[in-house]
């Protein structure tokens, strides 16, 4: 990931198991205002969220249950 933000969020979701479940998910917090960036680890279920302002956990995980998934506690 080349882009350059002050803020990191690192979370995990669950439940996602193809390349469409990493779009959609993608999508969904790219659309948190503020946020420049998103990189999804399907494997892992990593998701990593860079931003020019601190992005909370709560609007993350709204996003990713937009999506269709949860975030692991």
């Amino acid at each position: 990931m080349s882009v350059e933000a002050p803020f990191r969020s690192e979370v995990t979701v669950t439940g996602m198991t193809c390349h469409h479940c990493v779009t959609s998910v993608t999508e969904e917090i790219s659309e948190i205002d503020g946020v420049d960036a998103v990189e999804v680890s399907l494997d892992s279920g990593a998701v990593t969220v860079l931003a020019d302002r601190e992005i909370t956990r709560p609007e993350i995980e709204a996003a990713v249950a937009e999506a269709g998934y949860a975030l692991a506690d």
